[in-house]
């Protein structure tokens, strides 16, 4: 049996990372980390570039693959340990606020603070993300709270990771709406750049999804509004957001209100990057095709990712799904989703119809603007809350579809109409030619030529109906055999 440890320290993991732990210990730090969340975190915090965390995590991809290779014993013992350590996943928090504390904090003398960074008190760390740290602040000047968002430590030494963090801000800060979350302040020339936003008690879109499923159709209608409200508006300064996901729409708690978030990967629509083909750029299941073939984009990509965004909070999950990163891609591609009527028959077909318009695969079938959608949107929120009162738009998307065995049966009682007013037309001319007989010229003596009088036979006329009202059920009974077939 192999030596049983709660933790490794840092040394130990730094080896790790920097392939110099000799076997077999390399193994047994390899099947520990694979159980241990504390020592996966303490070892993320360690890497400095990307590839460092997939090299490290190459010794647990072997014992996952092949584990009759390997003993269960130690995965055992220290599930043991973790069952004697109820407090592991509190102890592994209340350790990474520590070490950030005293790594990369200022010194603060009030009580109660973690420490200083720029002029914040920094009071806890309330949330962590794959770019960045966000903390809870205090800016006694303003006498108000704010929420300060730190670049990852593991990320600050690279200058790729800084750039799009600086673009992030700029991004944001250039778009000033209801539904955007607002900055505050910038500083992306110190030690850990951060960027400082209002703090709000807020959860993801996500995070509602994961707890809640489907929503119902009016916060459907009501998120999906504000969340295009907010895209019209970074349109309008020229970005493409490229990154419309759940995870990036937060829901206020206190009030009904949406805000979009993370403009990480936004660029100027005029950048020359933009159109750099062979970049993917964005979260899989939610890009647009032409984000998928690494093709350029516009203000329409967002539309396809916010179209899928509406559509997860329908079926309660995305539209497009495979097992691998590529089949994903393949699916956005080249695969329709799935009916979401079939999913959630609550759904009306109108809204579907909106769904998939925005799910086109050409840019070009889309709706033109968010602002457009937004606008569409805001019309049947209305209608769904007041059904009574307020009609639905009349727009194409949500107009219902002329029945096409109605209008063909319209078509035939059309048809019979002027049949039988042809006939009417045509006994009406009969009568007058029979009562104005032709006269001869005034002054001669010409004998006045006689009209044959003409004869009706009604019984004839009555045949003639008769069969034009068969022809007209046999025509009616045609039409309908064909819309079945």
């Amino acid at each position: 049996m192999k030596q049983s440890i709660s933790h490794y320290d840092g040394d130990c993991l730094q080896k790790l990372l920097d392939d110099a732990l000799q076997e077999p210990l390399s193994t047994q730090v390899a099947e520990h980390i694979a159980v241990c969340s504390a020592c996966r975190e303490r070892l993320e915090s360690l890497a400095g570039e990307p590839q460092w965390w997939t090299r490290a995590c190459s010794g647990v991809q072997t014992i996952l693959s092949q584990p009759q290779h390997y003993s269960s014993s130690t995965i055992e013992d220290s599930a043991a340990d973790d069952a004697n350590n109820s407090n592991d996943e509190s102890r592994s928090d209340h350790s990474f606020v520590t070490d950030f504390a005293v790594d990369f904090l200022e010194p603060n003398d009030a009580n109660g603070t973690l420490g200083r960074l720029g002029d914040y008190e920094i009071l806890e760390v309330i949330g962590r993300g794959g770019m960045g740290i966000v903390l809870k602040g205090y800016q006694r000047e303003l006498n108000r709270y704010v929420s300060v968002k730190v670049l990852a430590p593991h990320l600050a030494t690279s200058a790729a990771a800084r750039r799009r963090f600086e673009r992030e801000a700029q991004a944001t800060a250039a778009v000033v709406h209801p539904h955007v979350m607002a900055i505050h302040a910038v500083a992306t020339n110190a030690k850990l750049p951060y960027l400082v936003m209002p703090l709000v008690a807020c959860e993801s879109l996500q995070q509602r999804l994961d707890r809640q499923g489907p929503l119902p159709l009016r916060d459907i209608l009501r998120i999906g509004t504000q969340a295009a409200s907010g895209l019209a508006a970074a349109h309008a300064q020229g970005l493409v957001h490229r990154d419309v996901k759940p995870a990036n729409i937060l829901l206020e708690k206190s009030v009904d209100r949406v805000m979009l978030t993370d403009f990480g990967l936004a660029r100027a629509v005029d950048d020359a990057t933009l159109t750099r083909s062979g970049v993917i750029a964005g979260t899989p299941m939610y890009m647009s095709p032409e984000q998928a073939g690494g093709e350029p984009i516009d203000h329409r990509s967002d539309l396809f990712s916010l179209g899928s965004v509406l559509y997860a909070m329908c079926a309660g999950r995305p539209p497009f799904r495979a097992e691998t990163t590529f089949g994903v891609l393949r699916r956005i591609r080249e695969s329709e989703p799935r009916s979401i009527r079939e999913i959630n028959p609550d759904i009306p077909e109108w809204f579907e119809r909106i769904v998939l318009n925005l799910l086109s695969k050409s840019a070009d079938q889309r709706l033109d603007t968010a602002s457009a959608l937004s606008t569409l949107l805001e019309q049947c929120l209305a209608h769904v809350q007041q059904p009574t009162v307020i009609a639905l738009p009349d727009h194409e998307l949500v107009r219902t579809p002329v029945n096409v065995a109605s209008r063909s049966r319209r078509f035939v009682v059309v048809s019979s109409l002027l049949m039988v007013a042809t006939m009417l037309t045509v006994l009406c001319m009969s009568v007058f030619w029979q009562r104005d007989p032709i006269s001869s010229p005034p002054g001669s003596s010409a004998p006045v030529p006689t009209v044959p009088e003409p004869s009706l036979d009604w019984n004839a006329l009555q045949s003639e109906i008769d069969e034009t009202s068969r022809v007209i059920e046999q025509l009616d009974a045609n039409s309908k055999r064909d819309l079945e077939e």
